[in-house]
């Protein structure tokens, strides 16, 4: 987030209009070469004008005129400026010469980070709309930056306060290791940076993966919903090492206990719907719990719960080991990956859990799915499907289960990203905090959509998982089950039990919240 190294980046958008001005060349009609604008770091002292007055150019508050009327018309200078060719458009070979003779020196895969995410329609380069939709929306996440580290809160950062903000992020500095970090940035002297100062050394930075967005926009380590396939949080360097991100697991996992129990009779009757429920047998939901309390009574509702609660200690803990172990594989240098990254490692990782733990998977919805004196419990469960039916019978469904992952997780990330972007951008002014409501909003719709695009496939995983249970019944391969389906029930018989599991997604993300809450607080979790 701070970078020791690097040249000194000049107020772009004011000194590049001034030194253009003091060569008597008017940078609103594109004259003269890029090469004619030269720019260096401004002095301590400011000039003043030969009136008396001092230069607006050199105004101790250059926001104040990057801000006003005359905006436009300075990010089109420093689009000239950075346009070496002249050809309307800012491609990384420009950025690279220009920036160059303005002394900002960035390498080539930062440059084109920051083509890639402002270039809107892909032709490899930043037209002007482009090029200022761009700064405007990198200057939102800086600002945010900024008022992070200003710890005591008076609009500027000293030295001790960068050492505390590396040092809650892991990173232990000495004094004048941070004074050295300040003297890059500081362009007036004072040992201290303001926010002009600040954004004009960052602005042509590609600065993403922000730590304290990162902290507060946490995802799926808060909300459970039932689903397994969900891309790992990530977790700061100073979580790892000071221990909180086990805490964070623990409680996301006791919340997930609690919230899987609270709403697993609308689990089970998603089960018995998706196995059992066709065009000639139509199970209704108020049909299907009264058929389960029939059959077995109340405590009925709950069979297979036990099996789901105990099988998130082990996921968790193996798909966290296995996402620490990718992204270093994957050989990402960052504290945190970028969101192909976090897709491509989350979903290995996903696969890597299941594999381990799905035989638990089977368990669960053999036990689900039991009559009343069928099984004694889950060891029994597990000793009838051995000796009745071997080894290979606890992988049953394994195929759809894993191709489901990229789906959900894909489109639950994609769809979470989305949202929160959109709202940082639109209404993150002086914290990037989003409140409760519109966590758990996020959260919610994302994994919604996920379940929607990937549940052809879970059903088609629990029809497999299940079909010893049914007497008589085909034993079909997937592929053979896809067509099975579609053929006798339509492409709606993909969705039966849709019902039901959309109908206990918001009363689990409620439940894991608050319970996640309370256990932070036992643990002792930080918040910040």
């Amino acid at each position: 987030m701070i970078h020791q190294k690097g040249s000194l980046m000049p107020s772009l958008l004011t000194d590049v209009f001034c030194q253009c001005r003091s060569a008597g060349l008017d940078p609103g009609d594109g004259g003269g070469p890029a090469g004619d604008y030269s720019a260096s770091s401004p002095s301590s002292t400011q000039p003043a004008a030969a009136d008396g007055h001092s230069d607006p150019c050199h105004s101790a508050h250059p926001c104040d005129l990057c801000g006003g009327p005359e905006q436009e018309h300075r990010l089109k200078v420093l689009f000239q400026v950075l346009d070496v060719n002249g050809d309307g458009g800012i491609c990384i070979n420009d950025l690279t010469i220009g920036l160059r003779k303005l002394g900002v020196h960035r390498t080539e895969h930062e440059l084109m980070k920051i083509v890639k995410a402002g270039d809107k329609d892909l032709d490899g380069q930043l037209d002007f709309e482009e090029f200022v939709h761009y700064l405007r929306d990198h200057e939102k996440k800086l600002r945010l930056v900024f008022k992070s580290l200003d710890k005591k809160n008076d609009g500027r950062i000293d030295s001790q306060e960068i050492m505390q903000s590396l040092r809650d992020l892991g990173v232990n500095i000495s004094e004048e290791q941070a004074e050295k970090i300040l003297k890059s940035m500081d362009k007036n002297g004072t040992m201290t940076i303001d926010w002009n100062e600040w954004r004009d050394y960052h602005l042509l930075h590609p600065a993403d993966n922000i730590p304290e967005i990162i902290l507060y926009w946490k995802h799926s380590t808060i909300l459970d919903v039932g689903e397994s396939l969900v891309v790992p949080d990530e977790f700061t360097a100073e979580e790892k090492k000071t221990g909180m991100w086990w805490r964070h697991l623990v409680a996301g996992g006791g919340a997930g206990a609690v919230s899987r129990t609270c709403t697993a009779p609308l689990d089970r009757l998603k089960v018995l719907m998706q196995v059992h429920s066709s065009k000639s047998n139509s199970m209704r939901i108020g049909g299907g719990f009264a058929q389960m309390i029939r059959e077995g009574g109340v405590r009925s509702l709950w069979r297979g719960n036990g099996i789901n609660v105990i099988k998130i200690a082990p996921e968790s803990a193996i798909k966290f080991m296995a996402y620490e172990q990718i992204k270093r594989l994957i050989g990402s240098n960052q504290e945190t990956l970028g969101i192909g990254e976090r897709l491509v490692a989350g979903s290995l990782a996903g696969a890597i859990a299941q594999s381990s733990i799905y035989p638990m998977e089977v368990l669960k919805t053999r036990l689900a799915l039991r009559k009343t004196g069928q099984y004694s419990g889950i060891v029994d469960c597990a000793k009838h499907i051995f000796h009745r039916e071997g080894v290979a019978a606890f992988y049953k469904g394994y195929v759809p289960n894993m191709l489901g992952i990229i789906p959900y997780a894909g489109i639950d990330l994609a769809v979470y990203e989305t949202l929160k972007n959109s709202w940082l951008q639109r209404f993150a002014v002086d914290s990037a905090d989003p409140g409760v409501f519109v966590l758990l909003a996020c959260g919610t719709t994302s994994s919604t959509c996920g379940q929607l695009a990937s549940y052809p496939l879970a059903l088609v995983r629990t029809r497999m998982q299940a079909q010893a249970t049914v007497e008589g019944g085909p034993q079909m391969s997937m592929l053979g089950l896809f067509r099975h389906i579609v053929r006798t029930e339509g492409a709606m018989g993909l969705y039966r039990g849709l019902a039901p599991n959309f109908m206990k997604v918001i009363p689990s993300v409620s439940i894991s919240y608050v319970v996640y809450e309370h256990l932070k607080i036992t643990l002792g979790v930080q918040s910040k």
